[in-house]
């Protein structure tokens, strides 16, 4: 698909919502290796030009948008977490359910973003750039837009070493295998 979502990839949002199921069960398939969960409360979406195109399709739906420039500029959006090549384009999600604690953690896990790397076959890791706007001066947003520059190479593991969170989960054949796809598109 490329590296990026092109005005031609879109449709119309009634033509969309025709064909919007199928088009669903076909991104979770897409979503489903590029969702890596680091311990209880960090899950990593790993996104590519067809997850972006869904996402642009989705807002196209939701907010009825058929102006040129209003989708150009959606289209805009969803391409700026991708990465550029070399680099693994992914989205953050900070999970805390109950909403005293998610503010509360959100202020104390300030610092997080700066903390989370990708680790290559021979142990090198590739910390992650993050969007600074996403960074407020107290807390973060629950969602993290991050980028690896891994010049290529697909990552074995993802781990984080902010002590509140440290730990390390390995990639799976299959998410290694959807890494290096997206790497290589």
């Amino acid at each position: 698909m490329g590296l990026r979502v092109t005005r031609d990839q879109i449709v119309d949002f009634e033509t969309y919502a025709e064909r919007r199921d199928a088009e669903r069960q076909h991104i979770f398939r897409i979503k489903e290796p590029r969702r890596i969960h680091l311990g209880a409360y960090l899950t990593f979406l790993f996104e590519n030009a067809g997850t972006m195109r869904y996402q642009v399709q989705e807002m196209m739906l939701t907010e009825r948008i058929v102006k040129e420039a209003a989708i150009q500029h959606e289209i805009d959006t969803y391409n700026a977490i991708l990465g550029g090549p070399g680099e693994l384009g992914c989205s953050l999600l900070i999970e805390i359910e109950a909403a005293d604690e998610r503010a509360d953690k959100l202020r104390q896990w300030l610092p997080l973003p700066q903390h989370l790397y990708a680790r290559l076959e021979d142990g090198t890791r590739i910390f992650a750039t993050f969007d600074a706007g996403q960074v407020g001066e107290d807390r973060l947003s629950a969602v993290q837009y991050l980028k690896f520059d891994t010049q290529g190479r697909s990552p074995v593991a993802l781990g984080c070493d902010f002590p509140p969170l440290a730990g390390e989960t390995a990639l799976d054949a299959a998410q290694r295998q959807a890494l290096q796809e997206d790497l290589q598109s």
